[in-house]
């Protein structure tokens, strides 16, 4: 993993470290795959406090670390706010398709399943 250079400074995997199974690790759970799902439709950084989700904030914080230590979110502090991206390139360009199949699957899903959009069910209680 790189080096942080301050407290606040995050540590990510380069392009180069991201291994496929901690990306389809990170994707498998229905959580997390909806904070994609938010990252990839808004298609802009977003903060964490953006997200509501079914689950406490310890394990909200822990579902970010999954995402960020495996690679598909890059996580940045903007004064006090942690500011969360999508790597899709850096994806894309070890994966290609992959994370587009994998977020044309879940919305098919969510549509059989009669979610709607941001706030939807996700089958997660």
């Amino acid at each position: 993993m790189t080096t942080t250079t301050s407290p606040r400074a995050l540590e990510h995997p380069t392009r180069d470290q991201i291994r496929l199974e901690a990306v389809l690790h990170a994707l498998a759970d229905p959580v997390r795959l909806r904070i994609v799902r938010d990252m990839a439709r808004e298609g802009t950084e977003l903060s964490c406090s953006y997200f509501d989700l079914p689950v406490t904030k310890s394990t909200t914080t822990h579902h970010f670390r999954v995402l960020r230590e495996s690679g598909v979110i890059q996580q940045m502090y903007r004064g006090t706010a942690k500011l969360n991206a999508l790597r899709g390139d850096d994806l894309d360009a070890l994966f290609p398709g992959l994370l587009g199949a994998v977020l044309a699957a879940a919305d098919a899903q969510a549509g059989r399943e009669g979610e709607g959009g941001r706030g939807g069910g996700d089958g997660v209680s």
